[in-house]
């Protein structure tokens, strides 16, 4: 089986996408938080979803924002390279960032004068939004454009963004979306529930750039304050896969628990 999962990643890291999680990694937060949100918000979003022309559940709809690429530059956050993390809601070097799009999103599905159609358009886009936020690489750095201008060799093929998109993920629980929510589920404990109940996007964006800037992530040199980029690729190994598959399952969990409890509370009213 591993070795089957091992070819799947090789064909996908290769097409070199710069899409947040890929579409399996979105498509399973979303499916996570559809199963664990409280039955009236489940109801609420089938109902605006039965509307849509493209997509006939949740989480096939959180691809929906790279499906054409839209809204491109809410779909990260830069932070300078001596960047210690976001101490505001407000994007530091651009208009727009992801953790204002999952603010003003919240806001349209939640208000009852938007039109269904917009409303069902921010869904689809919070879904995702959520799942970028949870991608580290998504939190980081414009100059090398997130870690796609990093090379990686070895496990995986392509850049360092794409890695983290769909070979680690492939890695980690494997090509089936339904089996590996059912399984990320399931390894959820209460305790990790409890650590993982902050309902603001900045932390979460503050924990993706910790692991961004970590040392087993590989993305930059730590030179005194400034967080560099490595020279040449970036091996992704064994020991690469071991350290970072776990962290992968984690924001995967963390995103799909974190979107179910924001749309419980966006539907409570």
């Amino acid at each position: 089986m591993r070795g089957v999962v091992l070819a799947l990643v090789v064909v996908l890291a290769s097409c070199n996408k710069a899409l947040a999680w890929g579409d399996e990694g979105h498509q399973i937060i979303c499916e996570i938080a559809f199963r664990l949100v409280q039955p009236d918000t489940r109801a609420a979003v089938r109902k605006l979803i039965q509307a849509d022309t493209q997509f006939d559940t949740f989480s096939q709809s959180c691809v929906f924002p790279d499906h054409p690429r839209v809204r491109a530059p809410e779909h990260f956050v830069n932070l300078t390279r001596n960047s210690t993390g976001l101490a505001s809601d407000e994007c530091p070097q651009a208009p727009a960032c992801v953790v204002q799009a999952i603010l003003k999103d919240s806001r349209i599905v939640k208000s009852r004068h938007e039109k269904a159609v917009d409303r069902l358009i921010a869904l689809k886009s919070l879904g995702h939004w959520v799942g970028d936020v949870h991608q580290p690489l998504h939190v980081s750095f414009e100059d090398d454009r997130g870690g796609n201008n990093i090379r990686v060799t070895g496990q995986c093929s392509g850049n360092l963004h794409s890695a983290w998109d769909s070979c680690l993920v492939l890695g980690a629980v494997g090509p089936d979306v339904s089996d590996a929510a059912t399984e990320l589920i399931e390894a959820m404990t209460p305790e990790m529930k409890t650590k993982w109940s902050s309902p603001d996007p900045r932390e979460w964006a503050n924990e993706s750039f910790a692991i961004t800037v970590s040392t087993t992530t590989r993305y930059c040199v730590v030179q005194g304050a400034s967080c560099d980029k490595p020279e040449g690729s970036v091996a992704v190994d064994t020991d690469y896969l071991a350290a970072n598959e776990p962290v992968v399952r984690e924001q995967l969990q963390k995103a799909g628990f974190r979107l179910a409890r924001l749309l419980d509370s966006i539907f409570s009213d």
